[in-house]
């Protein structure tokens, strides 16, 4: 019988082999990376609230941390971002600038409001005035869409769809707008609009199923090989 030989086949398969090896311990270092991330946010949602940051550069080690702030609503520059509660209720939440005593805005994602109350009119205890001091987490802006089915914002149609700091300062023509935002804690009355406590802090972590199945995927592949190499070295016999 003609003599064939193992080179490419065993080539592929080390190949593949340290490949898929690769891939787990690559997930595993994901893993221990996810849990101090997790870690981290769990140890600042904790955290007493503190003052607004002075720069984005200090606001960076602060994101999901309650902080605090005063100032005055500018209900009359409302933003709108599409969104949905967390029961699934399509809606928009509303971002508002908050002008602070020293004249710089900060927009305040004050939370969920259904469709049908989206404007000013139909929830009017909503439009606090005067001095106001709100609570909620520090968030960061997204450096872009945050994923290709993301629909682009339209500024001129007061329509967003993910937080563009620079742009909805623009369209809400307000200047010193500082470089992050707030997410509003959850109302005193759970039934007044619009709603805070609307972020998602939980993190999944489902990186070590994905290293067990690289490491499956790989024992897998050697025991193909084995069985191959060991078929093919009988029927190379004479």
């Amino acid at each position: 019988m003609r003599n064939r030989s193992l080179f490419w086949p065993t080539f592929w398969a080390a190949l593949g082999f340290l490949l898929l090896l690769g891939l787990g311990s690559w997930q595993l270092e994901r893993l221990y990376w996810k849990r101090d991330l997790i870690a981290a946010r769990e140890a600042g949602l904790r955290a007493s609230p503190v003052e607004l940051p002075t720069s984005l550069e200090a606001a960076r080690s602060l994101e999901y941390h309650p902080v605090r702030a005063e100032g005055e609503f500018l209900n009359d520059r409302e933003l709108y971002l599409h969104a949905a509660s967390m029961r699934g209720e399509l809606g928009y939440h509303i971002v508002t600038p908050l002008l602070l005593p020293d004249g710089e805005v900060l927009l305040v994602d004050r939370g969920f409001v259904p469709s049908d109350h989206k404007t000013p009119a139909t929830r009017p205890t909503g439009e606090l005035t005067g001095l106001v001091r709100v609570n909620g987490l520090l968030r960061l802006a997204p450096g872009g869409k945050p994923g290709w089915f993301t629909p682009d914002n339209d500024p001129a149609q007061n329509s967003w769809y993910y937080v563009d700091i620079a742009a909805m300062a623009q369209a809400a023509g307000v200047a010193r707008v500082l470089p992050f935002y707030i997410d509003a804690a959850p109302n005193p009355n759970p039934a007044a609009l619009p709603q805070g406590g609307q972020t998602i802090t939980a993190l999944p972590n489902n990186h070590l199923q994905y290293a067990l199945t690289w490491y499956a995927l790989a024992a897998a592949l050697l025991v193909i090989y084995i069985r191959f190499a060991r078929r093919r070295a009988a029927e190379e016999k004479p």
